[in-house]
């Protein structure tokens, strides 16, 4: 397969999932406003904190009140990581590799694109949610296709790859930017807000009802939150479990067998894994949550880095092609 066509459809899929935390961050939040006490300040910045943008943000908009941060993550085209951008990214990847992939897939990404593009920005706030519940049936309807209309053969993994390492970086963020918007202060550790609070996070992940189904569990605490998020082996959105299928699909495109590494890419996905199956969240807590979220946030962009090296590098012949790389 050529590295271009590689490319395309790593990021866009990368991109379709980008687009789709948004949704959920900005969904969950207003959610969340609805059932906290009118005494508890509504908190918009920490969703700014999630993308990793913050510099932007205060540069262009200033005060993190609702009607900015929206604006922001949904329809503002010079932000790179917004609704539109990354829609309008994921349709130009399509078109690259219009004659790869089928045609269900591309008009599909065109028609999402479409949804949000012809949306107005004065979209009003009770129209908002159903539209954010659009956008997330929209990805996941794109998961879908692509998954039933091509071959299951390399570039199929590519867009595994791209979408899964995609899914452990924006749950990582979510865990652990989201604690801090949701508790708004220390005197609400162990009242109903606080865990008001977790509950958003678990649905914020679509989580809630996995999380209360595994092993019967009727209390919701940080510890057990965090283990369910990060070191579940069988919930799709976990941490662990995108990094086990992300390893998979690195094998089969190389041909060597799991548990060996003949490029930096597999070995450092297969040192990320191996850390996250032997790891508990006694262990992690006890190193501290943050501490430990952040570094796996950077083994994640190495691991990014390398499958770009290894598989999708093109500059020594194509020098004047625009690199697509993690923002």
């Amino acid at each position: 397969m050529l590295s271009r066509v590689a490319d395309s459809i790593y990021w866009l899929n990368r991109y379709i999932e980008r687009a789709e935390n948004v949704a959920r961050f900005l969904e969950v939040n207003l959610n969340l406003i609805l059932d906290l006490p009118t005494r508890v300040q509504q908190q918009w910045q920490p969703l700014v904190a999630t993308t990793g943008d913050k510099d932007f943000f205060d540069q262009h908009y200033g005060e993190a009140n609702a009607e900015n941060v929206i604006r922001f993550l949904t329809f503002d085209h010079e932000y790179p990581n917004s609704l539109i951008s990354c829609l309008q990214k994921a349709r130009e990847n399509a078109r690259s590799v219009r004659e790869v992939i089928s045609t269900e897939m591309w008009q599909h990404v065109n028609a999402f694109y479409l949804l949000v593009a012809n949306t107005a920005e004065d979209l009003a706030l009770a129209d908002l949610n159903q539209f954010l519940e659009d956008v997330r049936q929209a990805s996941h309807l794109f998961a879908g296709i692509m998954d039933a209309t091509i071959s299951h053969n390399e570039g199929w993994h590519f867009g595994q790859m791209g979408r899964l390492l995609e899914r452990a970086d924006k749950t990582s963020r979510i865990l652990d930017v989201k604690y801090f918007m949701l508790l708004p202060s220390l005197q609400h550790v162990g009242t109903p807000i606080d865990e008001l609070g977790w509950i958003a996070l678990l649905k914020s992940t679509s989580a809630y009802e996995m999380y209360r189904k595994r092993s019967n569990r009727h209390l919701i605490t940080p510890a057990e939150v965090a283990d369910f998020l990060i070191l579940d082996p069988d919930f799709p959105r976990s941490i662990r479990f995108c990094t086990v299928q992300v390893e998979r699909s690195l094998h089969l495109i190389s041909g060597s067998p799991l548990g060996s590494w003949c490029n930096p890419a597999e070995r450092s996905i297969g040192r990320l894994r191996s850390e996250l199956e032997f790891l508990t969240v006694e262990e992690i807590i006890e190193g501290g949550m943050h501490q430990f979220l952040d570094r796996l946030q950077q083994q994640m962009n190495q691991v990014d880095q390398e499958i770009f090296k290894t598989f999708l590098d093109r500059r020594p012949v194509h020098t004047h092609l625009q690199i697509q790389s993690q923002s």
